[in-house]
């Protein structure tokens, strides 16, 4: 069980361009595949990976190696998903700064940048409207509604993240 965790989550951090919601859809993909968790697990472990602080895949990681095999599952799985970051910036930052200039460079980061965009929207959709099969349910209007008051009170008036996410939390526990 270790073996496996730390081999899907080493394989995870290897391909996790854009940050950590980029790779959500691969990391439920592999969980409930392997029926570690459910889709409903898996979305709760999201939830509360996402409101700790830190990436919320090395989080979601944590957590996922926690409820399959406990303490050293959690290490192990955590392990797996750093190792590659780890790697990948003590080797980039060698040469980083010879090539920061590099017109190639620069062009492949700015190609990466569509497809990371549309990873994590994947997964903001995926998440916003999957319901254990259902796809549109009652729970999506205010979903939306609180998804929509909080970008525009974001965009418009620049409000503060952490006050929006408290604002979200206290609607949700209204409106759910």
């Amino acid at each position: 069980m270790y073996w496996d965790l730390f081999i899907m989550f080493i394989s995870v951090g290897l391909v996790s361009f854009g940050g950590g919601y980029a790779v959500i859809p691969m990391i439920q993909y592999e969980v409930t595949e392997k029926g570690w968790l459910t889709a409903a697990e898996f979305q709760q472990t999201v939830a509360l990976a996402g409101m700790a602080p830190g990436s919320i895949a090395t989080n979601a990681a944590t957590l996922i190696g926690y409820e399959t095999a406990g303490y050293l599952g959690a290490a192990v799985s955590t392990a797996g998903i750093i190792i590659p970051s780890l790697i990948v910036v003590v080797l980039l930052s060698a040469f980083f700064y010879r090539l920061h200039d590099n017109p190639w460079l620069k062009s492949s980061l700015y190609g990466l940048r569509p497809v990371t965009t549309g990873l994590i929207l994947y997964a903001a959709i995926h998440f916003g409207l999957s319901n254990e099969g259902a796809a549109i349910t009652w729970g999506i209007v205010p979903t939306l509604l609180i998804s929509g008051v909080c970008l525009y009170l974001l965009l418009k008036h620049k409000l503060h993240p952490l006050l929006l996410l408290i604002v979200a939390g206290a609607a949700g526990i209204v409106l759910f």
